[in-house]
């Protein structure tokens, strides 16, 4: 399967042209499985760039009025927005082990707090906080981590973070405890304190923002149902792309494809997968381009890009792998983009792509700008690109 067939499944899966755009952000999210939710903006630009004519409330509404949308923490310890039809199994795939292992490490910290003399009592005092928390959580409806730990004592507990290293700092239990609940599917983050730009949430019970909470998975169900549901969205890839997107173990991986029985295809010499479903040849879309946020889904999707990345990685990805907003042209990364001192959007191109990709860059930029509001998107939760730090001066 060569490249220009790639190219093509991820422009119109990934819904990057025109014709595949939608006004529905909820569709969005379910059509890349989430939307990269680690930087709140990213999830609003990356919904935009596969939208007719959306806005900040287009997303607001779907994801605070309607609740079609859901933010949580999943793949990697990374926070996601996702539909809730699709939320089900990424809690039960990714958000289950990922919540076992920070239920761990609080228990490790509040045993080095000194809150009980044993393991045992280290337990009961989480259990017993728990109970508190989520009493407090309902009877307020929403709250911040904040508000959560004035309500009691236990919930203000301070708790030592790496500590003895250089970056040592102080986290109080409320705010550690909601991210296990949340990931265990019993509390949800809901409107931020402040602009579309925010990530301090407030949070509720997830069975008063969605009535009856998501839908039950048994865990190795919904990691057959989710390798199934990724092959579909970002196929042909290899069963270390998914291990790396999903956040797994090999032995998880494996179970999931060994129950699928995916085809084996040729990625230029590497062994790639597909669904047995899904072999025929996608039709090639007209040429198009977009401006894609940082951390956003697509370039995110895959741990090999070399197919459409190319030499380019060392200027758009900051040192932890993180890719900051990226131009693409025709289903590959040709450049980056940024806002300058007065936060016009700039973009710059890393090779030669002519006046058609020029001119229809300079139209999504152009698409982009009204829906920013005069707002300056600032790097959250990663650190500035090369190209990033020379378009801002």
């Amino acid at each position: 399967m060569d490249v220009a067939e790639r190219r093509a499944r991820l422009a119109l899966r990934h819904r990057l042209t025109p014709d595949t755009r939608t006004d529905d952000p909820t569709e969005t999210a379910r059509s890349l499985l989430a939307l990269h939710g680690t930087d709140p903006s990213s999830v609003y630009v990356g919904a935009w760039a596969r939208m007719k004519d959306g806005r900040v409330s287009d997303v607001e509404r779907a994801l605070y009025e309607d609740r079609s949308l859901i933010r949580f923490m999943g793949m990697r310890r990374t926070v996601f927005v996702t539909s809730l039809d699709v939320a089900p199994v990424l809690q039960a795939a990714c958000s289950r082990a990922v919540a076992a292992r920070e239920r761990r490490l609080l228990l490790s910290m509040l045993a080095e707090s000194g809150v009980a003399s044993d393991a045992s009592g280290v337990t009961a005092w989480l259990a017993q906080t728990e109970d508190v928390a989520l009493r407090a959580l309902k009877e307020r409806g929403e709250a911040t981590a904040a508000e959560l730990a004035s309500d009691d004592p236990r919930l203000s507990t301070e708790l030592v973070m790496a500590r003895g290293k250089r970056y040592e700092g102080r986290q109080k239990v409320a705010s550690r405890l909601l991210l296990i609940l949340a990931a265990e599917g019993h509390v949800v983050r809901g409107r931020p304190r402040g602009s579309w730009t925010s990530h301090q949430y407030r949070w509720a019970p997830l069975t008063d923002w969605i009535p009856g909470g998501l839908a039950h998975w048994e865990t190795q169900d919904a990691e057959t149902e989710l390798a199934r549901r990724w092959l579909r969205t970002f196929g042909p890839a290899t069963a270390d792309d998914l291990r790396w997107w999903a956040g797994w173990t090999k032995t998880q991986t494996k179970r999931a494809l060994t129950e699928l029985c995916p085809v084996e295809v040729d990625l230029d010499g590497t062994p790639g997968l597909l669904l047995p479903d899904d072999l025929d040849e996608t039709s090639r879309p007209e040429p198009w381009a977009a401006l894609l946020p940082a951390l956003d889904s697509t370039p995110m999707g895959w741990q090999n890009r070399g197919w459409f990345l190319g030499e380019h990685g060392p200027r758009l990805f900051d040192r932890n792998g993180n890719i900051g907003p990226s131009v693409w042209w025709n289903g590959r990364i040709v450049g980056g983009w940024a806002q300058d001192g007065v936060g016009e959007i700039v973009c710059r191109f890393l090779e030669d792509v002519g006046a058609d990709a020029r001119t229809a860059v300079e139209t999504e930029a152009e698409r982009l700008a009204p829906r920013l509001e005069g707002v300056r998107l600032t790097a959250r939760a990663r650190g500035r690109t090369w190209l990033e730090e020379e378009l801002a001066g």
